[in-house]
């Protein structure tokens, strides 16, 4: 198995897109470096923000050649491989193993409720088939309509290449028990991610090891600041990085996330185009007050 840390600030890199909604992967380029030059620490192609959920086989394939080739070992890249079904999540499992990634982040299963046995199985025949891939396991339920139990987590961290978690559920409760549940482990270590950017800090305090940040697409260095001040011990400023980000999470409210970060780095000036249809629409007077908040940001040096 590929030995990675799974550890720091991870970026879910945005897909640029051009006008006509294809992969505009010149634009794809800047943005890796950009996010590298800023201290990100590992990149991950096609998590929520950069449009895995809307885009096909080939598209995937050709956004992870682009970033492996582009990244040329600088950080660690992830894949999130997971599809509805165990079949195309092994597909796409082994599609990312070829192409180069670092680590599978897995979502789990959506649409069609699933039961703990059923995610279980899921999870543990994936890892069966890209053994030599380490794997993190995705809950989002918010979005996919099923959650991991702490007790199914515990269950799959002795699987030997299922070495983390990411938990984008809002419920620090939920990230304690991943945590606990992680430290059962008999082989190696579990790692635990906050997918939420406001629970970054309090995850790492808790014993967890970093965050999956969206809005690292908008703001880089401050969101890989809270893991650098973190680790150094400097909790003053480690906290005033996780404070920053709060103005910028208030754009978020009656939005689609992801469309407001995609929208913010677009207004930043870079050409990453819209997301794709249908969810790429924010009223105006929506986008006048993320226009002023960015500047507030820019002159607060936030970058």
């Amino acid at each position: 198995m590929k030995n990675v840390d799974i550890k720091g600030i991870i970026v879910p890199i945005i897909t640029p897109m051009k006008e006509d909604e294809s992969i505009n992967t010149d634009v794809l380029k800047e943005q890796v470096d950009r996010m590298i030059d800023a201290g990100i620490h590992a990149i991950f192609c096609f998590g929520t923000n950069g449009e895995g959920y809307i885009l096909n086989g080939k598209e995937k394939e050709l956004v992870l050649s682009t970033v492996v080739k582009q990244v040329n070992g600088r950080v660690p890249v992830y894949a999130g491989s997971g599809c509805i079904s165990t079949k195309e999540t092994i597909e796409q499992s082994k599609m990312a193993e070829a192409c180069g990634a670092d680590v599978l982040s897995i979502i789990t299963p959506s649409f069609a409720a699933a039961s703990q046995d059923e995610i279980r199985r899921h999870y543990e025949t994936v890892a069966k088939e890209v053994p030599d891939m380490p794997i993190v396991l995705y809950n989002i339920p918010a979005r996919t309509g099923n959650k991991i139990d702490p007790a199914t987590v515990e269950k799959l961290a002795q699987v030997d290449n299922i070495v983390g978690a990411k938990d984008s559920s809002g419920d620090f409760k939920t990230i304690l028990g991943y945590i606990d549940a992680g430290k059962t482990k008999k082989n190696g270590t579990f790692s635990v991610l906050s997918g939420n950017d406001q629970l970054i800090l309090w995850t790492l305090k808790a014993g967890g090891t970093g965050g999956i940040s969206g809005c690292a697409n908008a703001y880089p260095h401050n969101m890989a600041m809270i893991y650098d001040e973190y680790v150094k011990g400097n909790w003053d400023e480690a906290k005033k990085y996780q404070d920053a980000i709060a103005p910028f999470r208030k754009n978020f409210a009656g939005c689609n996330p992801n469309t407001v970060v995609k929208t913010a780095v677009r207004l930043m000036g870079y050409d990453v185009g819209l997301c794709r249809a249908p969810f790429n629409m924010i009223p105006e007077d929506k986008i006048e007050k993320l226009k002023k908040n960015l500047e507030e940001n820019k002159a607060n040096g936030m970058w």
